[in-house]
């Protein structure tokens, strides 16, 4: 891949320092998988897990985990929790309770084999686990007075560019147009992002000739200083996935997201391999193995897991690791809500993450949580900084008094 982009700590390397990690292998990659990832050296007494409960109030599901010290942390779940709770009180739950959180990555470990759970490894299990995860994170983090990123690694940035996306497949290329000027006009955003396709539709287009005009709109409109990305959701084969993607190509888009169905692994390869453009992948992803395969074989330069789809911050870490001994770098999918608070954390310590990272709804509704409050100005979010997860502590506990226990 010939792009190369000037941030030191958003690099995309060109082809000439591509080939210095050709030597890379399997083994190299599964190693720095396998490296301890928690640090929580400074906790010098045990913190044994007591009790997790899941509360609801005001459209928000929570996690709040308490140890046997009377120490609590609490998480912010996704929507799905709505669906996936019994999985996560029935199957996950019951593992990590009596354990010591200070074991967190070991226990992530434990409970993927307790009561068979392998047998139902995906998205539901992974997004329960990423829950758990978080706020045990979260327990941790106050206790020791860090957050979150300094028990992960060691937070090296406090703000994140970030780029504005629709998610529309209904507009016209003028609509679509429209509301992404609105929405940089609010943010500030020097990125964009817009849908191609009908979403695994066969080389469909969700309205005829939308994927072509909106291409060529883009640049036109937005000048040569925007950033654009797109996003193909699973919609092509490689074949058809090429030809927009040479469409991309000319007007200089950043990054071509998921052309090919999300487990079309060979078939993502493929159009990687005949495009100068970036492809990006993974947000559909659980597993470490195809991961490995993915970046070892190259089949994405920008590598795109979802932080609660696949099991959270230590699973996720693991695969910026595994990817930044290849040079690529990470810009994880956010599932919705609260998610953007998961990824300005991930961002706050990984060096490879990527340059813009997507601004989704969530702000507005969630923000108040916060000491110091989460900013957005000129297109950059500033990451929480306070312990843990970085919610205050008396604003979070007003509102689980008012809870219902589910």
């Amino acid at each position: 891949m010939g792009k190369k982009y000037d941030d030191l700590s958003y690099l995309y390397l060109d082809a000439s320092l591509r080939k210095r990690e050709a030597h890379i292998s399997g083994e190299d990659l599964e190693a720095a998988a396998n490296s301890t990832v928690l640090q929580v050296h400074d906790i010098h007494s045990p913190v044994i897990i007591q009790s997790m409960e899941l509360l609801f109030n005001n459209g928000l599901y929570f996690l709040r985990s308490r140890s046997q010290d009377g120490s609590e942390g609490v998480a912010v779940l996704s929507s799905r929790a709505e669906y996936l709770h019994p999985l996560l009180k029935q199957l996950i739950i019951p593992y990590f309770i009596g354990k010591d959180a200070r074991e967190l990555e070991t226990l992530l470990d434990g409970v993927y084999v307790y009561d068979n759970n392998y047998k139902l490894s995906g998205l539901a299990l992974w997004c329960c686990m990423s829950w758990v995860e978080a706020s045990l994170l979260d327990l941790l983090g106050r206790i020791s007075g860090k957050p979150i990123g300094d028990l992960l690694g060691g937070v090296i940035r406090s703000e994140v560019p970030i780029y504005v996306a629709s998610g529309n497949r209904g507009t016209t290329p003028e609509e679509e147009i429209a509301i992404l000027q609105q929405r940089v006009e609010e943010t500030g955003a020097k990125a964009i992002k817009f849908k191609v396709g009908g979403r695994m539709s066969k080389n469909a287009d969700s309205i005829k000739g939308r994927s072509e005009g909106l291409i060529s709109l883009t640049r036109k409109t937005f000048g040569d200083s925007m950033s654009i990305h797109a996003d193909g959701n699973g919609s092509y084969d490689p074949k058809v996935a090429i030809e927009y993607g040479k469409l991309l190509e000319e007007i200089d888009a950043f990054f071509y997201e998921e052309p090919c169905p999300f487990d079309q692994l060979e078939e993502t390869k493929e159009v990687a391999d005949a495009l100068d453009i970036p492809m990006a992948f993974g947000e559909q992803e659980t597993s470490m193995r195809r991961f490995r395969w993915i970046i070892e074989h190259d089949a994405a330069q920008v590598v795109q897991p979802d932080l609660q789809y696949n099991g959270g911050f230590i699973r996720n870490t693991r695969i910026a690791r595994m990817a930044a001994l290849k040079g690529i770098p990470v810009t994880p999918h956010i599932s919705g809500g609260y998610g953007y608070i998961y990824v300005l954390h991930y961002a706050s310590y990984i060096p490879n993450i990527g340059k813009f990272q997507e601004h989704k709804v969530g702000l507005k509704e969630t923000r108040g949580l916060f000491t110091p409050q989460i900013e957005l100005k000129d297109g950059v979010l500033t990451a929480p900084t306070g312990p843990g997860l970085g919610m205050d502590v008396d604003v979070v506990n007003g509102i689980l008094r008012k809870a219902l226990l589910i």
